[in-house]
């Protein structure tokens, strides 16, 4: 039975192959059923979300019910690249400890038959959870939006998913591109008593967020226009809409209007493959998305993450009052790498959003459930470090750990100027001119991660200060540049980096950087810039893995305070 399934979702990705998938994935039908027999653990990860083999991709409609946490995900039971996609289910507790459970939805009716891609959740008044989901119902790749209810609403682990008769809920109308018409939203509900979602698109390279409303969550209406809709952009993915508090930290759940509330939307980019956001103002009476002034509302805007992060989805926890997005990071390697060792994609440590005070952007931060996992702490405190110095970071298992650091200098004087011919959007292109071996007067500074004893392979995560004509700006970085001495081809080591936009006046930068073995999470100051990296060493393994604070500039930093802790694992990670 699984067999034949697998071969004719196999043929079914073949199909959808020859007529030409607009998507994100690369498609390998000779791979899409090759089990992983002999799963490897070189470069799995020690606390982050992963399941035990396979390929996994987006999460897909996190939410909280009745004392759980339940992540869905796109997932391919039968092997280690992208195919035979199933909505696979895991629940917890506590964010940390995992249990695997029986997928809540694969293709198995004619509104999903070529394909149950990503989606959403909502949990109606009186407490019942509803999944929205792309299918994918033939051979040229038509999308449609489909509904699935629990079959026990008692159950707090939602054991068992139905999918109504009715289905699909919404079918694309002939000015909808639909080849290009998927993830929901979770919904919201308005002042007049209709619930809304938007839906993902895009027509001429203007991406799309289509807007549908709703009375009874059944009956779904297109709106005149859609919420939001920006030319040049090309394919919107997984798009998400939510407010945001201008007064505290704390989430709001999606359905929260009114005064002091900003709302947020991000898409995910298929041309480029990162996630952007705006915040801005939503008017109800129109029902339309207009990004605050000076907002960037393109693929030089503000990102949730600079690095390898992708397809995200949050969800407002109750139990907290949190807004909590996941993200998912792929493998950085080549596909025949991800075959032979059985398993590709993670997920990373879930975040916490909230509105920076400046309310020009917001600040992403991992949730504080993952410091039950910290043990034998080091510490180092007031180290001046002089150009060219470095020190070990000791006491740790340095491959699976959690660092916090606050950098000071005395003086911005020997910040480098600027160049106004360099582009002050493209911070990767001037990370990569400007690396951390690069000397300069005021940085690079930072860390460096999973690092070989010699240095021939290193991951550096670091700050970098210029001196524009009105301000400073400060550069993030992390590296992969040299994070290996393999070099197999297909292999992809970027230099990542972004802006932060920061006030110097107290002189001080501080980072965080969540290391795992094959990951680098990397947080500037509070989250207001992040970074991920997916990096593959092959000397710095496992205890040989080293961990160095440096500084590479003119101008002497002071390590005023760096914290370090060994990361256990979680008991129980999806067993």
């Amino acid at each position: 039975m699984k067999l034949s399934l697998c071969l004719y979702l196999s043929l079914s990705a073949l199909i959808l192959l020859n007529h030409g998938v607009d998507s994100l994935h690369k498609i390998y039908p000779e791979f899409q059923c090759l089990a992983a027999t002999d799963v490897q653990p070189l470069y799995r990860t020690g606390y982050h979300f992963q399941p035990a083999k396979n390929w996994m991709n987006d999460p897909n409609g996190p939410m909280y019910y009745k004392g759980y946490y339940h992540l869905f995900y796109q997932y391919n039971p039968n092997g280690s690249v992208w195919g035979n996609i199933v909505w696979a289910h895991s629940v917890s507790q506590d964010l940390i400890n995992w249990k695997k459970l029986d997928a809540a939805i694969y293709p198995s009716r004619p509104f999903d038959k070529f394909g149950c891609w990503s989606g959403s959740a909502t949990v109606l008044p009186g407490g019942k959870p509803i999944i929205l989901y792309t299918g994918i119902t033939d051979e040229h790749n038509t999308q449609v939006q489909n509904y699935a209810i629990p079959a026990n609403l008692s159950d707090p682990l939602l054991t068992e998913w139905i999918k109504p008769n009715n289905n699909p809920l919404i079918v694309p109308d002939r000015w909808i591109n639909k080849t290009a018409f998927r993830d929901p939203t979770t919904a919201w509900l308005g002042r007049d008593g209709l619930w809304r979602i938007t839906i993902s698109g895009v027509v001429r390279q203007m991406g799309i967020a289509h807007l549908y409303k709703s009375r009874d969550f059944t009956h779904w209406i297109k709106a005149k226009h859609p919420l939001h809709a920006v030319a040049g952009t090309g394919n919107w993915e997984c798009p998400e809409f939510f407010p945001v508090s201008e007064t505290g930290s704390n989430g709001l759940d999606t359905s929260v209007l009114g005064p002091r509330v900003k709302h947020v939307l991000k898409i995910s980019l298929d041309d480029t493959r990162y996630e952007y956001y705006t915040i801005g103002t939503y008017y109800t009476i129109t029902d339309r998305y207009i990004p605050d002034e000076g907002m960037i509302d393109n693929r030089n805007g503000l990102r949730y993450d600079y690095g390898n992060f992708y397809a995200s989805k949050s969800f407002f926890d109750p139990s907290t009052n949190r807004r909590i997005v996941w993200g998912w990071a792929n493998e950085s390697d080549s596909v025949n790498d991800d075959v032979n060792k059985g398993w590709s994609g993670i997920q990373l440590i879930p975040r916490t959003i909230s509105l920076d005070p400046n309310g020009k952007q917001l600040l992403l931060w991992p949730i504080k459930e993952i410091e039950t996992l910290r043990a034998n702490m080091v510490e180092l405190n007031n180290k001046k470090l002089v150009k060219g110095e470095m020190v070990e970071i000791k006491g740790i298992t340095v491959a699976q750990a959690d660092i916090e650091v606050t950098f000071s200098f005395d003086s911005l004087d020997k910040a480098e100027p600027f160049d106004p011919s360099w582009d002050r959007y493209d911070a990767q292109k001037l990370c990569k001119q400007k690396g951390s071996t690069v000397q300069g007067g005021l940085g690079p500074f930072g860390l460096l991660t999973l690092a070989s004893k010699n240095l021939e392979e290193y991951t550096p995560v670091f700050f970098r200060v210029f001196k524009a004509l009105d301000k400073h700006i400060v550069l993030m970085c992390s590296d992969a540049t040299r994070s290996s001495l393999n070099n197999e081809e297909g292999a992809y080591k970027p230099s990542f980096a972004g802006f932060v936009n920061v006030d110097l006046t107290q002189k001080k930068l501080s980072l965080r950087s969540l290391i795992d073995h094959s990951v680098v999470e990397s947080f500037g100051v509070q989250g207001k810039t992040c970074i991920t990296s997916r990096v593959y060493p092959a000397l710095a393994l496992g205890d040989e893995a080293h961990l160095f604070a440096f500084n590479n500039g003119t101008q002497s930093i002071k390590i005023d305070n760096l914290k370090g802790w060994t990361m256990n694992k979680p008991e129980h990670m999806n067993q």
